[in-house]
């Protein structure tokens, strides 16, 4: 049995990819802030899949050089996902980008120094935002300029962090498949709603947020990210591809809001936060200013590579917000 080290196992897309991984016949070995966390990750995980005592937890920190050789240990591949994600924007944008870069760096030195010749990293379309002036296409040629005016600290870790991955990669003759999502939805796996996608469809559907800002993009149904990193691991036309999984087409979070309110969730608010709005908060909110870089503007790219590599059609967009929709619904219900 092949042995995957996954790094961020206790995360949102993390979960998933575990999930997928017991699912598809692999061994799994989650990377894990403290070792106390195991029990209920394992717990988590016996909901959706039996383990079969396929899973096993080692600690790391992605800032520090401790723990990385013995992780990779006995492994055949490495999955990258563990990366820090705030849309507020730190004081510090380093408190983003120092993880997020040498974190990858760590993975990756540790992948070809145990022989491992494959690593399937997460990066994000935000790596692909070009000049970040929106309203084009964006793919696997395109990169974010991290100067750009609007560059937050989020933009800058993805982008440098899988720059850093492919210069290694190339330096080193090592197998690297990048695999870019859109804002990320679909069912939690887990009872908590602290990660960014489940605190925002709890803000939607209990009413607090009333109003969204006017951007569209491709958004992308955790599920399908699950997935497509564990296809990537031995496809063996995946190998130097930087891979887009997302829906066809951009949608707009007014798109989100509306659906939700046409089927039954009546607490939902359908407003637009006016975009001028939006760059006056930013100065002084820094979650308005992490969302400054995609007001007023529409990002799409295109998945025919995706669907082509992995004979792969990209689950619904309305599903994917009803289903997020419902999974929100359900853990709200169960901690009333």
């Amino acid at each position: 049995m092949k042995k995957v080290l996954l790094t961020g196992v206790s995360g949102y897309i993390g979960l998933h990819c575990a999930v997928e991984l017991l699912k598809k016949g692999y061994a799994v070995k989650g990377t894990v802030r403290s070792l106390s966390k195991a029990e209920e990750i394992t717990n988590t995980i016996k909901k959706w899949v039996d383990p079969q005592g396929n899973i096993e937890f080692c600690e790391l920190d992605l800032l520090k050089n401790e723990g990385w050789d013995e992780a990779v240990s006995g492994c055949d591949f490495v999955m990258h996902v563990a990366s820090p994600f705030f849309s507020k924007i730190p004081k510090d944008e380093n408190e983003l980008i120092r993880p997020a870069v040498e974190g990858t760096q760590r993975a990756l030195k540790a992948a070809h120094k145990a022989g491992i010749k494959r690593v399937v990293l997460t990066s994000s379309m935000v790596a692909m935002l070009g000049d970040i002036i929106g309203d084009e296409n964006i793919g696997k040629n395109s990169w974010t300029n991290v100067k750009a005016k609007n560059a937050t600290a989020y933009l800058k870790s993805k982008t440098l962090a899988e720059k850093s991955a492919w210069e290694f990669a190339e330096a080193n003759n090592l197998e690297l498949v990048t695999i870019h999502p859109g804002p990320v939805y679909g069912p939690n796996l887990s009872n908590i709603l602290s990660g960014e996608s489940m605190t925002l469809f709890k803000r939607i559907i209990t009413g607090e947020l009333k109003q969204m800002i006017h951007a569209s993009i491709n958004m992308s149904d955790v599920r399908d990210v699950a997935k497509i990193h564990v296809l990537a691991l031995e496809n063996e036309h995946a190998t130097g591809q930087r891979i887009v999984v997302a829906t066809e087409q951009a949608h707009s979070f007014q798109e989100i809001t509306q659906l939700l309110k046409n089927n039954g969730y009546e607490k939902v608010g359908t407003g637009v936060v006016p975009n001028i709005m939006v760059k006056i908060l930013a100065t002084v909110n820094s979650e308005m200013k992490g969302m400054r870089p995609y007001v007023g503007k529409k990002y799409k790219a295109s998945v025919a590579t995706t669907k082509q590599l992995f004979n792969w059609e990209p689950i619904p967009f309305d599903k994917m917000v009803l289903d997020t929709a419902e999974s929100v619904r359900d853990i709200l219900s169960a901690q009333n």
